[in-house]
């Protein structure tokens, strides 16, 4: 049943023609045409719907521009100080939308429009009733944005820089609270503002990446980085990822700001544990990092907590995985964390060794040769006589061979290495 103050009635409507949703405000209070819309924007289990959600969100600032702004007045009737936080929150969640189904990545859409309509909605709030912007709104604007602008697809990063610069430039008055206004400017000049090229992943990653420097935004451009560093577009991957390791390198010496990033960095990895869209991505950078020297900061000082938690978010994001490219991330991100001193090895060593009995063939062959590869890179974690033995083993089994045969050689491996063997689990019946 279509009511009139369904979704889908004030979807229909925004569909057949925006003047006809505009007079439908004659006889719907804006409330209820605001409530209907924002189940619209829902995502709801097993159905994607991206084009309604996407619709649904330019009709919210349709409708807000058309019943205009009073600070004081009635939510029946006006954007107003008691629904300006809802009319925000749609739109910071369709930011979220991340749907996929047979045509990719359909929730770009959804982003796309709720990036237009924050900024519009901005825009008039800043034109009519600035103090309705309050301090948490407006960073919340503009991280979400921010994030948008560091992420791997060029048309939607494209959009993402031009409304982010929109609002930071918007003069008639400026908006509010934005959050390090003076340094965004500074990396950002005005006179760059109409003719940045955002789609040039070479002009874009190395302004973008200066943000992790800005308290604020440090957390969404790093998540936002992160799905384009683990990518699969070797010019996104090339240009965002020297990007990170520039900047990097340029705070080795500043070690507050070094423990900020990497504070930073195992927030991102624990708010988005088994989350594959980032957290693949993220151990695939990891891997790069760690390979860089990124962190050789921290190799002085012996059971450094940073690695021992990268360690322990590794373990449970690989857990019982079966997808074979998490996997061998892991696998290569383990290998990077050998080279921390202390206690630290034997915990990277004794899970390398797990996996050297992996269920899978192709995993246990995977971790024997880049086993292999880490000993002839770190020669300090034993005795030459330790690791030659060590590196034959490795190299002369056949590890598609029976488990019984393989965990034999494993444990050997163990005790060559002095690290304590993984026990066999007998499930209970």
């Amino acid at each position: 049943i279509v009511t009139a103050s369904s979704p889908l009635f004030c979807l229909m409507l925004y569909e057949k023609h925006n003047q006809v949703l505009v007079q439908c405000l004659d006889f719907l209070l804006f409330f209820e045409v605001l409530d209907a819309l924002k189940k619209a924007t829902l995502i709801s289990g097993g159905v994607s719907f991206a084009e309604s959600r996407r619709d649904g969100l330019k009709a919210v600032a349709r409708v807000c521009l058309t019943v205009g702004v009073n600070g004081e007045g009635s939510p029946n009737e006006f954007v107003c100080k008691s629904n300006v936080t809802k009319i925000y929150n749609i739109l910071l969640d369709g930011l979220n939308d991340y749907t996929t189904d047979s045509r990719g990545d359909v929730g770009a859409w959804v982003r796309e429009a709720a990036m237009t309509s924050l900024m519009e909605i901005t825009l008039l709030l800043t034109r009519t009733e600035p103090a309705l912007i309050d301090a948490n709104i407006s960073k919340q604007i503009m991280c979400s944005v921010a994030q948008q602008s560091a992420e791997k697809i060029d048309r939607f990063r494209a959009h993402a820089g031009s409304v982010f610069l929109t609002l930071l430039y918007f003069d008639n008055p400026p908006v509010p609270h934005i959050p390090h206004r003076e340094d965004l400017e500074r990396i950002f000049p005005r006179s760059e503002a109409v003719t940045f090229n955002w789609n040039a992943p070479s002009q874009a990653f190395p302004r973008v990446t200066q943000l992790l420097g800005l308290a604020s935004y440090r957390y969404h451009i790093l998540t936002g980085l992160t799905v384009s560093i683990g990518g699969l577009t070797e010019s996104i991957v090339r240009c965002s990822s020297q990007s990170l390791f520039n900047y990097l390198k340029s705070i080795q010496n500043d070690r507050d700001a070094m423990n900020s990033f990497c504070e930073t960095l195992l927030k991102v990895f624990e708010d988005n544990l088994l989350n594959d869209r980032v957290s693949v991505p993220l151990l695939k950078m990891l891997d790069q990092i760690l390979a860089n020297g990124c962190f050789d900061v921290f190799i002085t000082e012996e059971n450094h907590p940073f690695p021992m938690k990268l360690l322990t978010l590794c373990k449970e994001e690989s857990k019982r995985s079966k997808d074979i490219q998490k996997l061998r991330s892991s696998i290569a991100v383990f290998c990077g964390l050998v080279q921390f001193p202390g206690d630290m090895r034997k915990k990277v060593l004794f899970q390398l060794f797990f996996l050297l009995c992996h269920p899978f063939p192709v995993i246990r062959k995977t971790t024997a040769s880049q086993v292999y590869e880490m000993l002839i890179t770190y020669s300090d974690i034993a005795e030459p006589d330790v690791l030659e033995n060590a590196m034959t083993i490795l190299s002369d089994t056949n590890w598609d061979a029976d488990l019984p045969f393989l965990r034999k050689q494993r444990n050997y491996l163990c005790d060559l290495m002095k690290v304590p063997k993984p026990q066999l689990v007998v499930k209970s019946t």
